[in-house]
């Protein structure tokens, strides 16, 4: 799936910005549970990224940064650099958990004091779901293994969360929280591969827009979590940029667009 993501002025008028449909099963494409849906905006200093999470229990716990915030109930952000690519993660306490990944068949290129692997909290990650018996070590995308920079921060990251209704506290209905996040440009250097930063027109990024829920039924926890993103995978791995969403940047600016009711 495409999208067109518009240039805007100054605070952001979500609501003339074009809303994604609602997110579907990462593997099946059928409709998720709880209604999810993103929207994204670019200026001259970063691109924004807005979502809206259908939740009638809300519940988070993880305070501290960097945690496994993929365990909670979440929302997810990826951005492809092609040889590289960012992963961006928060709950609903506004959380967040940040991942700098470099396919190892490129990391030549990168290879520098911030990505020294030796000096660095480095791990190899080899994919999702996907590490049993022939592929254990290497995953099963065609590119292998990556390097993963589990210290790595996205500079200048600005991060909100509003919550319609009550956060951990099941005795009420609540109808779900809002979750914005803004990357500057400046930290996408690595990203770039090779394009205009801010975009031109007419560029093409491609990015992973998700959302992973913690169910519990009769007591258990469901495994694996439900995912449900914008750009259905066919299978139940998130680490495959082919797969995410194409998001093609446009200098049109909003208020030459109908309100979207975002």
């Amino acid at each position: 799936m495409s999208y067109t993501c518009y240039r805007a002025d100054s605070p952001v008028d979500w609501s003339r910005v074009p809303v994604s449909p609602r997110f579907v099963d990462m593997v099946s494409g059928e409709p998720g549970l709880f209604d999810t849906r993103a929207a994204a905006v670019w200026d001259d200093e970063a691109l924004h990224i807005r979502f809206w999470s259908e939740e009638p229990f809300i519940e988070a716990g993880l305070t501290e940064r960097d945690s496994l915030i993929f365990l909670e109930s979440d929302i997810e952000v990826f951005i492809d650099g092609g040889d590289c690519y960012y992963e961006f993660e928060m709950n609903a306490l506004g959380t967040i958990y940040e991942v700098f990944f470099i396919w190892r068949d490129s990391y030549e290129k990168y290879r520098s004091e911030e990505f020294d692997v030796h000096r660095r909290r480095a791990l190899t990650f080899g994919g999702d779901y996907d590490r049993t018996g022939a592929s254990f070590w290497r995953g099963t995308h065609p590119r292998g293994i990556r390097w993963a920079f589990l210290d790595w921060d996205f500079p200048g990251l600005r991060t909100s969360v509003q919550i319609e209704g009550r956060l951990n506290d099941t005795t009420r209905i609540s109808r779900g929280w809002w979750a914005e996040v803004s990357l500057p440009w400046q930290g996408m250097r690595h990203l770039a591969n090779g394009r205009t930063l801010p975009p031109q027109d007419g560029d093409l990024w491609r990015m992973f827009f998700g959302r992973f829920e913690k169910l519990m039924t009769g007591g258990r926890e469901v495994q694996p979590h439900p995912a449900w993103c914008w750009t259905p995978h066919g299978v139940y791995d998130t680490h495959r940029p082919e797969c995410w969403t194409e998001v093609y940047f446009s200098v049109n600016s909003l208020e030459n667009l109908p309100k979207s009711g975002s």
